[in-house]
């Protein structure tokens, strides 16, 4: 365990790494791939017949929510030692902002096993006719949509910390800071989009401009931890001694 010992190592930064491009590859199939797999834009009865006949896909789309939900709790802690030394209250603050993203997301699997609960048995709601219980299911599923316009909220907050954190750290390159920062905002701007203000084109157009900057702004910078793995500067070492 030498390797979490150390937050200005290269081992560290290694498996931080590791965690941030897990979180990446594990979400990119749970959040975006899956869902276009198995929900039908207003169509519950085809959605649930989605959840029916691709049931392991499913399934696996939970699997990989719950893979990044344990990868960012090491994402988040480990985060938080390798920029303490810039800014405790400021790097404390982001963990938090991460932390509070990881509750909402464990929160929105209750709704994903209600549905397909209701999908998969007719013995719950036995009083309801299967196009009603469709119907409740397409509910659950709409409120998982919410969910993701609350989490993606606390971690907008999080990806401004996170880029001033490296900004100021000086162990990366500072376009990995300003794409987390500026990028970061394409992620509230899709949370209004989708709540209140889906008619507006360019604010759609927007969003999209700044979620490709932050996605590989973010991948960049786990790629950076894990092939480059910097370690921190000498006369840092010795101030944190």
């Amino acid at each position: 365990m030498q390797s979490f010992s150390d937050p200005m190592s290269s081992s560290y930064a290694r498996w931080t790494g590791f965690f941030y491009l897990g979180i990446a590859i594990a979400g990119g199939f749970s959040i975006a791939y899956v869902p276009t797999q198995i929900v039908v834009q207003n169509d519950a009865a085809a959605t649930v017949a989605n959840i029916v006949g691709k049931n392991s896909l499913y399934h696996l789309g939970i699997a990989g929510d719950v893979v990044v939900m344990i990868f960012e709790l090491f994402a988040v802690a480990m985060l938080y030692f390798m920029f303490r030394n810039v800014s405790k209250t400021l790097s404390f603050a982001a963990a938090m902002a991460r932390l509070s993203m990881v509750s909402v997301m464990s929160a929105m699997l209750f709704f994903h096993a209600g549905a397909d609960l209701l999908a998969q048995s007719d013995q719950v709601m036995t009083n309801f006719s299967a196009e009603q219980r469709a119907d409740l299911a397409g509910l659950f599923l709409e409120m998982h949509r919410a969910g993701v316009w609350i989490w993606q909220i606390f971690f907008t907050m999080h990806l401004l910390l996170l880029g001033y954190l490296v900004l100021r750290s000086g162990r990366f390159p500072s376009l990995f800071g300003y794409g987390l920062m500026i990028g970061g905002m394409g992620y509230v701007l899709d949370s209004a989009y989708g709540f209140a203000f889906s008619d507006v084109a360019w604010l759609g157009t927007l969003r999209i401009g700044l979620l490709a900057i932050v996605t590989l702004s973010e991948v960049g910078f786990a790629l950076w931890l894990l092939i480059r793995a910097p370690q921190a500067p000498a006369t840092l070492k010795g101030a944190m001694a």
